[in-house]
């Protein structure tokens, strides 16, 4: 299995100096990771430091509540995409959600694929610890309508992060036409193996190479 070709190598903290963004950057280039996902302020100085290799730039929109307007977030998405990015992880607006209007969270999503265009491809943050069993199969298909590429678990900012059991209720409804990403509090190898088995086919973490090095590791002793 290549743990490397299925991470999103995450660095979202406020905080996040440039200095850290380099190293992510140079890291994810090592290792040989998916992308690096960066707020969109870096999405640029990530661009032209991975310009020649093989590492996505991924970033953010109405990060991490959701609750921007609709306008805000396309716009979000075009000015990223001029910046360089080629994966977008926009928050769902869960408010609509629980205020049961679907047309309002379909047309959100819809926006941000079409700022997206062809250039970028669209993963929907679902917030799974905020949602019901049947908001998160019904955002599912939401998703799949509007177009997004994958569904994505968490933001690793609220109140719960990746289970497997969200994982394993999101692969049955994406069907063949979406990817699932698991993230949020994924930091071991068994973490990693866990979401893969119930489904995942990306993997947010900030401790990828935590993951990898254990892998290589144990195939070491084999």
């Amino acid at each position: 299995m290549d743990y490397a070709k299925m991470i999103d190598h995450t660095l979202l903290k406020p905080e996040a100096s440039e200095t850290q963004i380099k190293k992510l950057c140079e890291e994810a280039r090592e290792y040989g990771f998916h992308s690096v996902c960066v707020n969109s302020c870096y999405v640029s100085y990530c661009t032209g430091l991975l310009k020649d290799s093989d590492v996505k730039v991924c970033t953010v929109i109405g990060f991490p509540l959701g609750a921007a307007s609709t306008a805000g977030k396309a716009a979000e998405a075009a000015a990223a995409v001029k910046d360089g990015a080629e994966e977008l992880d926009m928050v769902i607006n869960v408010g609509m959600i629980k205020s049961g209007d679907w047309d309002y969270v379909r047309r959100d999503i819809e926006a941000v694929v079409r700022a997206a265009g062809k250039a970028a491809i669209v993963k929907v943050i679902l917030e799974t610890c905020l949602l019901t069993d049947e908001e998160k199969r019904r955002a599912c298909r939401v998703c799949r309508e509007a177009g997004a590429a994958f569904v994505k678990t968490s933001t690793g900012f609220s109140s719960g992060g990746a289970r497997t059991e969200d994982v394993k209720l999101m692969r049955a409804e994406a069907g063949e036409e979406m990817g699932v990403k698991a993230s949020g509090g994924i930091r071991s190898l068994k973490d990693a193996e866990a979401m893969v088995n119930a489904g995942a086919d990306r993997i947010g973490t900030s401790s990828g190479i935590a993951i990898v090095n254990e892998y290589k590791r144990l195939e070491e002793d084999l």
